[in-house]
């Protein structure tokens, strides 16, 4: 006589699960450590800077006042204006880099070597102290005039910056065109295209991904260097600030003012910056990266649903 064995169990049992991990995590004590030396280093300089005989008053009686607010529009304006130049002449000068022909090929790169290989501040004293070599400036039938009265110190600084800009601009030009792919020019003029609609349709578009962010970076610099200009007596916001400051006796509070005009200025542009760069990557990449609204827009949700 057999009797049959139920193995598997009674019918209700489910079979058991896997064990939960307990998870531990991982103890970064270096960033507590890293955290609290930047805190005392930045307690010790508010400290150190609130031992100094400073009238932090002065700041907000003159952040506003006609003079800084003229600086501020003149250093816009010149920044404008010497980014302009800068970014038309770098185009022009990397495609004669490009270029087969030797002669505009050459002169370019003269060009690019001399004027990335003296400062600016040597520039601008060129510029300003021709008028003592040259009495005057004639163009033929165009124009004459005495050179103390042609090179004013508006001319000055935009001859000084602007020339200066772009021979920074004709090599980030010219990393731009050669990062797009050979083959696309090839396969364009295969078509029927000319040179210049090839680049124009084909090559710079594709090349700006690559412009864009270190042009970014040249106009926010530009915008610092046209401090540089005071040396050649023009009124833009340093000097201006520096006006103020001998006249008041508050030298160093009036540098505090230009610094912050300047963190406000930069900080705008900043934000112009990451646009840009967010419309040049449409195609590039699936998703675009969120703007700064965006991310407010999703970190006050968060914290609603959190609730």
């Amino acid at each position: 006589m057999s009797v049959d064995i139920d193995k598997t169990g009674p019918q209700d049992a489910k079979p058991a699960g896997p064990e939960a991990i307990k998870a531990i995590p991982v103890r970064h004590y270096g960033r507590y450590v890293s955290a609290v030396l930047a805190i005392g280093i930045l307690v010790s300089i508010v400290y150190a800077f609130s031992q100094g005989r400073i009238n932090w008053g002065a700041i907000p009686d003159y952040f506003f006042d006609d003079r800084i607010l003229d600086g501020v529009v003149e250093t816009m304006w010149l920044t404008l204006l010497s980014m302009a130049i800068g970014i038309i002449g770098g185009i022009v000068l990397a495609v004669m880099r490009l270029s087969t022909n030797p002669v505009t090929s050459s002169i370019a790169w003269f060009y690019i070597w001399f004027f990335r290989g003296t400062p600016v501040l040597v520039q601008l004293f060129l510029w300003f102290n021709l008028g003592l070599v040259f009495e005057y400036i004639n163009l033929g039938p165009f124009y004459k005039d005495q050179w103390s009265d042609f090179m004013t110190p508006f001319l000055t600084a935009l001859l000084g910056l602007g020339l200066n800009e772009a021979a920074y601009m004709a090599e980030i030009c010219r990393a731009g065109l050669l990062s797009v792919d050979e083959g696309q020019t090839e396969a364009s003029h295969a078509l029927g295209m000319s040179h210049s609609k090839t680049l124009r349709r084909i090559v710079i578009p594709q090349a700006m991904r690559v412009i864009v962010p270190p042009t970014g970076n040249e106009v926010i610099n530009m915008l610092k260097t046209t401090s540089l200009v005071s040396a050649v007596q023009y009124y833009e916001l340093f000097k201006q600030a520096s006006d103020i400051g001998q006249t008041s006796g508050s030298p160093v509070e009036m540098y505090f003012l230009a610094a912050a005009w300047y963190l406000v200025v930069t900080s705008v542009l900043s934000v112009g910056q990451y646009y840009l760069e967010r419309h040049y990557a449409k195609g590039s990449t699936r998703t675009l990266p969120p703007t700064p609204f965006q991310k407010l827009k999703a970190a006050l949700s968060l914290r609603s649903l959190a609730r």
